[in-house]
């Protein structure tokens, strides 16, 4: 049943007017929904067993092929956390910040030393599928993680800049070949003031699609305008329309602050894409 409470969610989620019909409410439910990033943290450190309960949660996502191509590395030394705070472009002090930064690493070096040690030529993780599959399993677990420290009252923000230099990361961390940090996770408490409202996302049918792609939508993205800007300036943001973010993202390589030499690195990391 939707309580009050819960169509308080939707409404912050996707704006009056735009909230999905028949929604089944429970616990997880309402957990999943009420996620916002955090980028704020009180200086306490993390309980104990918060770290193995992440993990173990991360661990509990699906694997392809149940092949375990993901690795994830607890970062609480202040003096590496500056370094990554760094190299992540000067935009995240909350690296510094909070007791714990996660580092998600696609892994395949633990299965190509594998089938290597047994005479094999691990040809397959010379080719893009190889890449795809481990991003795609450290994410899940990511995610999984996540949602396990909100449970326990932390708070969590992805740091996509880990992949701005990403060769400087691998040599900072000591990766092996065959890895590389897709994203950081930023763990703590979330600081008091950091409780603020749910980012909005667009209305499920520009998202939805049933038995077919409809290519032809552009025009129901324009709702999300309207919440998109009383979200940033709710939050004292700069002024921005969702259409101008999306030209920035897709138009302006300085958005890419030199994550436009990822294809480089990886493939010096030993993936050859092929």
């Amino acid at each position: 049943m939707q309580t009050e409470r819960h169509a308080q969610i939707l409404e912050e989620r996707y704006g009056q007017g735009h909230e999905p019909k028949g929604i089944i409410w429970n616990a997880h439910i309402e957990h999943m929904m009420n996620h916002r990033s955090v980028r704020r943290f009180l200086p306490d450190g993390l309980p104990d067993g918060a770290l193995e309960t992440m993990v173990a949660a991360a661990q509990s996502a699906s694997s392809s092929s149940n092949l375990h191509m993901w690795s994830v590395i607890a970062v609480t030394d202040p003096e590496v956390k500056s370094e990554l705070y760094r190299v992540s472009g000067w935009g995240n002090p909350f690296i510094e910040d909070a007791p714990a930064f996660l580092l998600w690493v696609a892994d395949q070096s633990r299965n190509n030393a594998i089938s290597k040690a047994a005479g094999g030529s691990a040809i397959v993780h010379d080719y893009l599928d190889a890449l795809v599959m481990a991003t795609i399993d450290t994410a899940l677990a990511a995610q999984n993680a996540a949602l396990a420290a909100e449970s326990l009252g932390l708070g969590v923000v992805y740091i996509g800049g880990m992949r701005n230099k990403s060769q400087e990361v691998a040599d900072l961390l000591d990766l092996p070949g065959y890895s590389y940090v897709t994203f950081g996770m930023v763990v703590g408490y979330p600081a008091p003031e950091a409780q603020g409202r749910l980012r909005p996302r667009p209305s499920q049918d520009v998202v939805l699609h049933r038995d077919r792609y409809e290519a032809d939508r552009a025009e129901r993205i324009s709702h999300y305008e309207g919440p998109f800007k009383r979200f940033r300036q709710d939050l004292g943001m700069k002024e921005k329309s969702f259409a101008e973010a999306v030209g920035y993202s897709a138009n302006d390589l300085l958005y890419m602050d030199g994550r436009e030499n990822l294809r480089a690195t990886v493939e010096a990391r030993g993936f050859k894409l092929r």
